[in-house]
């Protein structure tokens, strides 16, 4: 049986997050912000069990960039041995690009 991966979150996924709450109290809908954000994180967790099962990033098409697609938001995460490390979250229209 599969061991489980780890996930963890970079300081950039963690200030994502925290601008898309801000963003919706802004808005006067911080249940809203709330949701999304838990939904989001909700996707994460299943990652520990099936980490491939994000596709891959089209912009790099690199094997161990992915991405979960949570509407209107991409969850981008690299597959780093045995944990998975999220990375980013935007806004879906919102194209990556290397440094």
């Amino acid at each position: 049986m599969p061991t489980k991966r780890s996930i963890s979150f970079a300081l950039s996924a963690v200030t994502d997050l925290e601008q898309i709450r801000a963003w919706y109290v802004e808005q006067l809908a911080p249940e809203v912000g709330e949701r999304l954000v838990r939904e989001m994180v909700a996707q994460v967790e299943r990652l520990a069990d099936c980490p491939e099962s994000g596709r891959v990033v089209p912009e790099f098409d690199l094997a161990p960039l992915r991405e979960i697609i949570h509407p209107p938001f991409r969850i981008v995460y690299r597959l780093d041995g045995d944990r998975v490390r999220v990375v980013r979250v935007w806004r879906s229209e919102r194209f990556m690009r290397l440094p």
